[in-house]
């Protein structure tokens, strides 16, 4: 990697941590916010989500997330983004095109109160994923993901960072590639950093992340 390139990718990544504390401000107003959800209305409204997402958030099929447990502004903030065009789904964008802002509250509630269910990790990838979790890869300028998402994968609400632990494989190892490929964009806010580690990871460090984080407790 060329010189430049490693002290913008370092110049990138210290400007984004340091925009946390101001983030945490903004997205700190949006949860307030988001509690104004009421679990029973989404509740009512996540029947159409099941056949994806699980009846409670979990989902069965590894392709797709899971909500059970999701920070309620990240999920608000992610149907808002379907809407918007900036993710691109589909199905999503057409089920968030006929959702209120209060819906997506009422949803993004629902799914907050539930508890997403353990799945484990590959133990053979388990040493691997961890060490780049929590040390990251410094002689390729690879920041630790343990730095936003926290050592047991719960993310930060405040900050605008998700809970990752017990996700499927298959769908972080595909989100990670979407990040990588650039198809995924939902990082502008905190200065495309997961674009910027995403695409210096190779394929065995993607398999072992995403594996250890679905074993995160």
């Amino acid at each position: 990697m060329h010189l430049s390139r490693q002290r913008a990718l370092r110049s990138e990544f210290c400007l984004s941590l340091t925009l946390i504390a101001a983030l945490a401000i903004s997205f700190g107003v949006s949860e307030l916010r988001a509690q104004d959800g009421v679990v029973e209305a989404g509740q009512a409204l996540s029947t159409t989500c099941a056949a994806c997402h699980g009846a409670d958030g979990n989902s069965v099929t590894p392709e797709w997330p899971s909500l059970a447990g999701q920070h309620a502004t990240y999920t608000e903030r992610q149907l808002q983004a379907y809407r918007a065009g900036e993710r691109s789904d589909a199905g999503m964008q057409g089920f968030a095109a006929t959702l209120s802002e209060q819906g997506m509250k009422d949803l993004a509630a629902y799914y907050a109160t539930q508890s997403i269910a353990s799945k484990g990790a590959d133990p053979d990838l388990v040493e691997h994923g961890e060490r780049i979790y929590r040390g990251g890869i410094p002689e390729r300028e690879i920041a630790a993901c343990i730095a936003c998402h926290g050592p047991g994968g719960k993310g930060n609400p405040l900050a605008g960072y998700p809970a990752i632990s017990h996700q499927h494989t298959n769908y972080l190892s595909a989100t990670l590639r979407a990040y990588q490929a650039g198809e995924r964009r939902s990082d502008a806010t905190l200065n495309q950093m997961m674009r910027n580690v995403a695409e210096l990871l190779l394929d065995d460090e993607i398999e072992a992340l995403a594996s250890y984080m679905q074993g995160l407790e």
